[in-house]
């Protein structure tokens, strides 16, 4: 429970006020609740949000696509590739599913994703070769085009 207390300024709003809220892009698409709220202990900024979206499925949603709060959501100012999601291509058919987030150690900025496709195979495919993100990623390439990557 969150209490406003006497000679706290306006805009100030503890952390636990936000848990539960539901969190959506510009659009309007649902990734579920925030679950956390991450603090940088050097700064004591908003480092990101823990999201829970669906069964065992939470992810961390770095400040970067935090566009702001209200008193009801998590707005993000762009959506965010996250694991188990529908991979398309440009042409709209299936290719997999996203099965890990390739970030660079030093900046922790997405570098590629591992998509899984049939029984047991995987490929990487670099961001430059993402078309859009939200309820699917959609690549910029054909299916044929995305089974001769390495």
């Amino acid at each position: 429970m969150h209490a406003k207390l006497d000679g706290m300024p306006q805009k100030l709003a503890t952390a636990d006020t936000f848990v539960g809220k539901r969190v959506v892009d510009r659009e309007g698409t649902n990734f579920g609740r925030v679950k956390h709220i991450h603090i940088n202990r050097d700064t004591l900024a908003v480092s990101g949000a823990t999201v829970h979206h669906g069964f065992r499925k939470d992810y961390f949603i770095p400040e970067t696509f935090i566009e702001r709060f209200t008193d009801e959501t998590l707005l993000l100012s762009a959506p965010p590739v996250r694991r188990a999601v529908r991979v398309d291509d440009i042409d709209g058919h299936r290719v997999g599913k996203v099965k890990r987030l390739n970030r660079t150690s030093d900046t922790n900025e997405l570098e590629s994703i591992t998509v899984s496709h049939g029984l047991f195979g995987s490929k990487v495919v670099s961001v430059s070769e993402i078309h859009g993100i939200g309820e699917r990623i959609i690549l910029r390439i054909k299916k044929r085009e995305f089974e001769k990557l390495a």
